[in-house]
């Protein structure tokens, strides 16, 4: 996997951290919803970190040349 795939799934998984906090935030805000608030936000936070590693490895790679003709 090349830098720039790496970054397109670190967007991917901060997307999905993204809605997935967002979700976890409605769902402690209702009543009857509020057990599902953990385990979306530790969905949530899984996410993120796979977004970071992935940040992370794209950082150390070098950029990709841009394909010639």
């Amino acid at each position: 996997m090349d830098r720039t795939k790496h970054l397109a799934c670190a967007d991917e998984a901060l997307r999905k951290a993204e809605n997935l906090a967002g979700d976890a935030e409605d769902a402690a805000r209702s009543l009857d919803h509020r057990h599902k608030a953990e385990p979306l936000a530790a969905a949530g936070a899984l996410w993120a970190s796979i977004a970071r590693t992935h940040t992370a490895i794209a950082r150390a790679l070098t950029e990709t040349e841009p394909a010639d003709g």
